[in-house]
């Protein structure tokens, strides 16, 4: 069971509560791959294939899912730049086990993100190389989390960038060794870092970016009572990033405890329709900014877990794509995922 505590740095999963919410699945043809998920075994929260399995079989046409870091099962020996090849080595695994045909029709783990520390410089390529060795053919590229703020409350204890990071000589000599290895670059940040994305995507034009959960808007901390001024910031990075062809967009991501929602307080769960209305605004700007060619909906599951469960989740996509045409429709739910995770569905 996937359950977390309250000493989390993220809003713990109540199956109870979810289980308030019962909805009929929309469009339960349409075929879907979720880009983003993770996968592990902590102290206190499991969230493992059996769990993944329960959320993708909730109702929806799963058909392929993508792996991204998380700092699971990293090596416990060896040099320390290499640790997280075990990442992909456990992913790598679990692919294995949905390709067996067992576990259902759906492709779990088609894609694997993981992660180097692109400060190695030229030596991550070494590190770049032993992951796709490890990852049988399944491994598609790096994320390595530049998110940044001074304020202390926005910072996720488990990782600590520095301001200023992706500009750094070091990591951008590392971020060089992946498109020569036909690899992507996942970016997890905050909205006001958007502006150095941009510079770092065209630096390098020639490699593929997918900018997470819509450029991480805060409402919390220094941004809390904010709203409308940050959307305004953030909207406005986002057209000038969607203007770099290398960048691609992930929608979703929104529920985490620094996007500020209130849903995890509520009796009940939100609806799907509670949901949309709340993620219309950024949804909307994503599409019209970069094509519906260029975005992906994106579960982001175990984390936003806390704040809904899986089928409300794509049911609110489904209704935030109501005004798309067919061809964009595909684009949004696997198309795009498809072609920049290079899935062979």
């Amino acid at each position: 069971m996937s359950t977390t505590t309250q000493t989390s740095s993220y809003l713990p999963v109540r199956d109870d509560w979810l289980a308030r919410r019962t909805e009929a699945i929309l469009e339960p043809e349409l075929p879907i791959v979720d880009p983003h998920h993770h996968l592990w075994e902590r102290p206190d929260w499991v969230y493992m294939l059996d769990d993944l399995l329960a959320d993708t079989n909730s109702g929806h046409n799963i058909v392929a899912t993508v792996f991204v870091q998380c700092r699971s099962m990293h090596r416990a020996g060896g040099p320390e730049a290499f640790r997280p090849v075990g990442e992909t080595e456990f992913v790598n695994g679990v692919a294995a086990m949905s390709a067996s045909g067992g576990y259902g029709p759906t492709m779990i783990c088609a894609g694997i993100v993981g992660h180097v520390d692109l400060r190695l410089g030229a030596g991550a390529r070494d590190v770049l190389e032993a992951h796709i060795r490890a990852g049988g053919g399944r491994f598609r590229g790096i994320r390595h989390i530049t998110a940044y703020d001074p304020d202390p409350a926005l910072m996720n204890p488990a990782y600590a960038p520095p301001p200023g990071l992706m500009s750094d000589p070091a990591f951008r000599e590392g971020f060089a060794t992946l498109a020569p290895l036909n690899l992507s670059f996942d970016a997890w940040l905050y909205h006001p870092q958007i502006g150095e994305l941009t510079a770092l995507a065209q630096a390098f034009p020639g490699t593929m970016i997918c900018l997470n959960h819509v450029g991480g808007p805060l409402a919390i901390g220094a941004y809390e009572g904010r709203r409308d001024a940050v959307f305004t910031d953030w909207s406005k990075s986002i057209r000038t990033l969607a203007a770099c062809p290398n960048v691609v967009v992930k929608l979703g991501g929104l529920a985490m405890r620094i996007n500020g929602w209130d849903f995890h307080t509520r009796a009940d769960p939100p609806s799907s329709e509670d949901l949309a209305a709340a993620w219309k605004p950024y949804v909307e700007t994503c599409i019209e900014a970069f094509g519906a060619a260029r975005c992906m909906f994106e579960s982001n599951f175990p984390v936003d877990k806390g704040s809904y469960a899986y089928a409300p989740f794509w049911n609110a996509c489904k209704i935030l794509a109501r005004g798309a045409s067919a061809a964009e429709k595909t684009d949004l739910f696997s198309g795009t995922a498809a072609r920049f995770y290079r899935l062979d569905l």
